[in-house]
């Protein structure tokens, strides 16, 4: 696809002599939400890690093969890894904030571990515009001083997902981000996903099928650490092409 802002070519991800994707590739349209499904351990985590180089500081895993973020490559020599996880953010399967940390310091703290020094000011307007991103800031306004660790779990996750935003990325990677919630929680940040696209590129990856139903634009579904079918969302859970997709999402295996 020519509007693709990001894309796989043949990659392959390794835990040190165990290949654990082999030869995916696939692209992500420019905003707009690609789910990536598949049953456990079928590699759907390392693939979005190897998208921001995350999967590279874990010791003995490599990967080959390209992926491209505006048509270039983010594992060229000259690449700055930590250049790249600022394009390309990620929000983890559990909250992680900073539990020591007051909420306005969980949001700036992008800024400085990226190295991005601004004014009192202009830290005050990236924090207030983060979480009114993520849709939390009617809700923490008042006491942006109390610990990160004080909110709710859907709170403290659109918490992570405002430090995530502070620092401008370019695709916003989400790794389960819904399996620890409740159902209310879970359907805010369902939400949060349709009108962040309009200014994000967004991958998630969903153990949840209705989840992937409601979300997304484009399905990719995993199995052993290959792509088995990639496309529209609608024709993935209607018409799937591929036995081993039907038999997935209607719940035969998994």
């Amino acid at each position: 696809m020519a509007d693709n802002k990001m894309s796989a070519r043949d990659l392959r991800a390794y835990f040190h002599k165990v290949e654990a994707l082999h030869g995916v590739s696939l692209g992500f349209a420019a905003n707009r939400v690609t789910a990536i499904i598949g049953p456990s351990g079928c590699g759907k985590s390392t693939l979005v890690r190897c998208l921001n180089r995350m999967h590279e500081v874990v010791p003995g895993a490599t990967c080959a093969g390209q992926v491209l973020l505006d048509g270039e490559d983010i594992y060229a020599p000259a690449i700055d890894p930590v250049q790249v996880r600022r394009r390309v953010g990620m929000v983890f399967q559990k909250p992680t904030p900073f539990p020591t940390m007051s909420i306005e310091d969980n949001v700036a703290a992008g800024l400085k571990l990226n190295g991005i020094a601004v004014s009192r000011a202009e830290r005050d307007r990236i924090v207030e515009e983060s979480l009114r991103r993520a849709a939390l800031w009617e809700e923490v306004k008042d006491r942006l001083k109390r610990p990160g660790a004080s909110l709710s779990g859907g709170q403290q996750q659109r918490l992570c997902v405002a430090r995530a935003l502070a620092v401008e990325p370019e695709v916003l990677l989400m790794d389960e981000p819904c399996s620890a919630l409740d159902p209310i929680s879970t359907a805010r940040i369902e939400e949060l996903l349709l009108e962040l696209k309009e200014n994000f590129t967004i991958i998630i990856v969903t153990h949840n099928m209705q989840q992937a139903a409601r979300c997304s634009d484009f399905t990719a579904f995993l199995y052993a650490g290959n792509l088995i079918e990639f496309g529209e969302t609608k024709q993935i859970f209607t018409t799937p092409a591929r036995r081993e997709t039907e038999d997935y999402i209607t719940g035969r295996f998994g």
